[in-house]
């Protein structure tokens, strides 16, 4: 910043420097122009993009190039705004302040450094300065992973009159005996595989950066103990879920290679779920996932067990088959999945088009409704919904006499006519969900992990990807830290934690 001293005395001077200075001033204004003019563009990249996510389905980008695209326009718009605030500073202005302070999590380690003036007596009459106040600017960092070896000394006695008395504590249990991970570092792995979706070939890669030679086959053996002392507990969760009076199911594919053939069979992974806080019930909100080499009727009659109660699932045919053999299952169907089927057609069918308006008059009453006891939604959905319900049954049959019995449209009334039944099974059950979302939430997960590891490597890799992602996707669900959780509870269970009491180990119980 310019000081009155540092102004010349000489008017032809004065003017000259006048003059520089409006030049300098103007390329400045023409710099920070252009940059502002960059992060305009920019920002409209993006304004477009975020459109695309949250406009018509038809717009929509997949969720994940999405991200992609969004990274890369986001670093060059933190590029343009660093020359433009680059520009301001070199023009002898200030960069603008952003205060953070307390914005940082308060748990995390606060490593402070003080920079201080180093002259504390005053330029003007050389007295001593005290200090009237600070600035006080919090940036968060980060030690890089970081490993250390844990030496255990278990030192041995004994006794000089007794020669054969030799006295030493017992070996800590561990999940890989005579191995060198700790449990905390297998905890690692899983939730670097299973819930940040990294393969454990990139992980080997990340640890030889640090002069860690960890083989890929190593960390595989690691992942597989884990699972086996993991099993029991996704099995005591999904024995839980056999008990609850509703569920929904889905299922998605889960590629697994077959050697004998030289290529990938497809298998299955099932999920089962139940979440009660859309109608305020007690009962904590989980899920299970069961790998099983195809996607059978009869393998959902497995996994559920003895379970009697309403069935929340999409259109697959296997789950009506399972309610036709056992009676004590109830089959509520998906309106979104209804929806699906009208969309695809709404661009050249006024049917379809009018189809989606009184489907989303449904939804309009759910979303009011949503959080509110389970017979105040029956109440509301009797008055408002039941209506509609009726009326649109009337319109999907009048319609279908009308069209081809050939066409994509005719498919569509078919698909939600003959599911009728499950379809309005909400209208008599606040705690019925109007579509199966919970359950494909559940689902996003597993596909993210299949797109980056491409398949599993056998069945019972299947299965192990099942249980270690229904551990990991619990933890979610219940808001705690899945690293923090798999630790500490296979640390238990290496020490023997008593099998007919794996329900003390439940991420649920951490927060109840």
């Amino acid at each position: 910043m310019l000081m009155e001293a540092d102004l010349p005395e000489d008017i032809e001077a004065l003017r000259a420097f006048a003059l520089e200075q409006s030049r300098k001033l103007a390329d400045v204004m023409v710099a920070k122009g252009e940059s502002d003019a960059e992060i305009e563009r920019l920002q409209s990249i993006i304004d477009a993009f975020m459109r695309h996510r949250f406009g018509r389905k038809s717009e929509q980008l997949d969720p994940d190039q999405l991200e992609l695209c969004l990274e890369d326009i986001e670093t060059a718009l933190g590029k343009a705004r660093a020359v433009s605030e680059a520009v301001v500073t070199k023009a002898g202005g200030e960069r603008p302040r952003k205060a953070n302070r307390g914005s940082l999590p308060a748990h995390l380690d606060r490593i402070e450094q003080v920079i201080d003036v180093e002259d504390k007596s005053c330029a003007c009459c050389g007295g001593a300065l005290h200090q009237i106040g600070e600035d006080v600017a919090e940036r968060l960092d980060v030690v890089p992973t970081t490993f250390r070896v844990l030496v255990t000394r278990r030192p041995r006695y004994g006794c000089r009159s007794c020669e054969s008395a030799i006295v030493q504590a017992p070996a800590p249990a561990r999940i890989v005996e005579g191995g060198i991970p700790t449990e905390t570092l297998i905890a690692q792995v899983l939730v670097a595989k299973y819930a940040d979706h990294l393969p454990l070939y990139r992980q080997a890669q990340i640890y030889a950066r640090e002069g860690i030679q960890l083989d890929r086959s190593t960390l595989a053996d690691w992942v597989g103990r884990a699972a086996w002392y993991l099993r029991p507990l996704r099995d005591h969760i999904l024995e839980r879920l056999r008990r609850s009076e509703r569920l929904f199911a889905d299922e998605t594919t889960a590629p697994v290679l077959d050697p004998g053939r030289g290529r990938t069979k497809t298998g299955q992974l099932w999920a089962y779920a139940r979440d009660d806080r859309p109608w305020g019930g007690g009962d904590p909100p989980m899920v299970a996932y069961v790998y099983a080499a195809d996607r059978k009727g009869e393998r959902a009659e497995a996994h559920l067990g003895d379970f009697a109660g309403i069935l929340q699932v999409d259109g697959f045919g296997g789950y009506a088959a399972l309610a036709k053999r056992r009676q004590q299952v109830s089959l509520a169907f998906c309106w979104s999945h209804v929806r699906r089927k009208f969309y695809e057609l709404a661009d050249n069918s006024p049917v379809a088009t009018e189809v989606l308006r009184r489907i989303a008059m449904l939804y309009a009453i759910e979303d009011q409704v949503r959080g509110t006891s389970a017979e105040v939604r029956r109440a509301v959905r009797a008055e408002r919904a039941r209506v509609i319900v009726n009326d649109l049954h009337v319109y999907l049959e009048a319609r279908l006499r009308q069209v081809s019995a050939k066409s994509k449209l005719a498919d569509a009334l078919r698909y939600a006519l003959t599911r009728w039944t499950g379809l309005s099974l909400f209208l008599d059950d606040g705690r019925i969900e109007l579509d199966s979302n919970t359950v494909e939430r559940s689902i996003r997960p597993l596909a993210l992990n299949r797109k980056n590891a491409l398949f599993a490597g056998s069945d019972e890799g299947g299965d192990n990807w099942a249980v270690i992602a229904t551990l990991i996707e619990n933890c979610k669900i219940s808001g705690i830290n899945p690293h923090a959780w798999l630790s500490g509870t296979l640390t238990k269970l290496a020490s023997g934690h008593p099998a007919n009491a794996v329900g003390e180990l439940m991420p649920w119980t951490a927060v109840a």
